[in-house]
């Protein structure tokens, strides 16, 4: 990684400007052009140094539902239950905890109806509990890594 992928990151983490070429607009910004930022950004995410980019939807607005859920997997299963959540369209991310709860993931749902057959779905499929965990308050909080 250089500076210049390191500016990127940190001017990405800000959001892209609202407007008709954002791409134009962030290479201006960090004095490039709009082809270098995304060859950049293509290989920050090839490389595994961003493991996404994209934008963060209230999917509660749109009808929809989600949750924070995790499982209790055995050590020998960790990595085949993680494939098998991976797996699943719904779930947007999961994470190993140091923790009997030691997988935890989100569900991004378009229902409450899908969101609890999801969940039973899960069980079903790798026998173990979900301990699901609804939101209960909305907090927006101003996340920023510099790097």
């Amino acid at each position: 990684m250089d500076d210049f992928d390191r500016r990127l990151i940190n001017r990405l983490q800000r959001g892209l400007p609202l407007v008709r070429q954002p791409w134009q607009h962030v290479a201006e910004e960090l004095q490039s052009r709009p082809c270098e930022v995304l060859d950049r950004l293509h290989d920050l995410l090839e490389d595994g140094v961003l493991t996404r980019f994209g934008p963060m939807f209230d999917i509660e607005q749109f009808g929809g539902a989600f949750t924070l859920a995790a499982l209790a997997v055995p050590e020998a299963r960790f990595e085949t239950v993680a494939a098998q959540l991976n797996a699943l369209v719904q779930v947007a991310h999961n994470y190993r905890r140091e923790h009997h709860w030691n997988m935890w993931f989100v569900l991004a749902c378009a229902s409450a109806t899908e969101l609890a057959a999801t969940l039973s779905r899960i069980e079903a499929l790798t026998g173990l509990t979900v301990l699901n965990l609804p939101k209960e308050h909305t907090y927006h909080v101003g996340l920023y890594f510099p790097v």
